[in-house]
């Protein structure tokens, strides 16, 4: 199913317990929120994985368009594995506390080392 219409943030419906190894999700760090609205953006893309929790993400980062409506917001829960792209803003409007490990892609200038 074509996804080019709808929110830029990804979300994976429970996925393996064998790609989650692979990514190595355990291992990346932990972060915790309660309920309520909270206004973010993101300077490097973020992948998280959420143990436990549910919020609706509010999209400012994409184009809204009249000949080209997409859902303005995204559901994401416990079980899920979520991909928000760099640059996005958006609302986080949490309605049970969240619980997840997530991990920053590092920028291209960052890769580079002089030394």
């Amino acid at each position: 199913m074509p996804n080019s219409q709808s929110n830029p943030i990804v979300v994976e419906r429970n996925p393996s317990e064998s790609s989650l190894s692979e990514l190595n999700v355990k291992c990346w760090p932990k972060w915790a929120c309660p309920p309520g609205k909270y206004r973010l953006k993101f300077d490097a893309e973020e992948t998280c994985y959420l143990l436990k929790g549910k919020v609706k993400a509010y999209s400012k980062g994409a184009s809204a368009s009249a000949s080209a409506p997409f859902s303005d917001f995204v559901e994401f829960a416990a079980g899920d594995l979520v991909t928000i792209p760099k640059g996005i803003r958006c609302t986080w409007d949490v309605s049970v506390s969240i619980d997840k490990h997530y991990k920053f892609e590092p920028s291209s200038s960052w890769a580079s080392s002089s030394s």
